[in-house]
């Protein structure tokens, strides 16, 4: 009951308020690019940028274990994790960050994180034209089976989200979590194979990969991007199951939490 209490008023306020959370997905990203000379046009550069001189670093090294065209299999890793990686930092920051506002002004506060996870979600579908880019330069193949690729997508948002709420949360009483997140968000890039084979990965520690939503995304989408061919739906399952979860944990803490929010900011 507790649940369905939550997820209405959540709905509700979403509606009425949508208006001010398109203004704040709009604010974010223009401050993001404010004092830049290319402006947004680095959503597109700075992805292209990265994965050129990681082709080249890696490329060769890899090579021998059977990974074709390496540009594609990168950027389709690395664009994933980015977004979840810089969204959820966004998302752990804002309530701190936005205080000032809601200390004087009734805004639901889930608006906050909502809106820097939104706009790092904004970012990361304008980067995706630097992959279909990379695709065609590199001839991977374009097959149907990329509109499927917008189901792992949404799985991924919902589960950046959810997160997203639980980070931000648990900030507010515990702030030395912005700097152990930094830690945890390498540690786990490293354990997911964005810029290496999975392949080479020792068989105790598959189970990293075996029990991480993101490397289900990746590699639903490095299905489709990559190989041409639709994803294990298994994997697709996998991904929705943690998002539904996460959302589920993160609505429930944080609108639990939220109130005590204005005396710990």
């Amino acid at each position: 009951m507790a649940g369905n209490i939550t997820g209405h008023r959540f709905l509700y306020n979403f509606r009425k308020y949508k208006f001010l959370l398109y203004q704040l997905v709009s604010r974010d990203i223009k401050i993001k690019y404010r004092k830049s000379v290319l402006g947004i046009f680095w959503s597109f550069l700075e992805p292209l940028l990265t994965m050129i001189v990681l082709t080249i670093v890696f490329s060769t090294l890899f090579a021998r274990f059977g990974v074709e065209n390496y540009p594609i299999y990168l950027l389709t890793g690395r664009l994933i994790f980015t977004f979840f990686s810089g969204a959820t930092t966004a998302a752990m920051k804002s309530i701190r960050g936005s205080a000032g506002i809601f200390k004087t002004v009734y805004v639901p506060k889930y608006i906050y994180p909502l809106s820097a996870i939104l706009s790092n979600f904004v970012t990361f579908l304008l980067s995706l034209v630097v992959l279909f880019l990379v695709m065609t330069a590199t001839n991977a193949p374009f097959t149907i089976y990329i509109i499927f690729t917008s189901l792992p997508i949404l799985a991924l948002l919902f589960f950046t989200i959810g997160v997203g709420l639980i980070v931000a949360t648990v900030n507010v009483f515990f702030r030395d979590l912005e700097h152990l997140y930094g830690v945890l968000m390498t540690l786990l890039m490293y354990a997911t194979p964005i810029f290496y084979p999975a392949d080479i990965v020792p068989e105790s520690f598959r189970f990293i990969q075996d029990y991480n939503p993101i490397y289900a995304v990746i590699e639903c989408c490095r299905s489709v991007f990559l190989y041409g061919k639709i994803y294990d739906p298994y994997q697709l399952l996998f991904a929705l199951v943690s998002a539904v979860v996460a959302m589920i944990i993160g609505l429930a803490l944080f609108y639990k939490y939220q109130d005590k929010f204005v005396l710990k900011v």
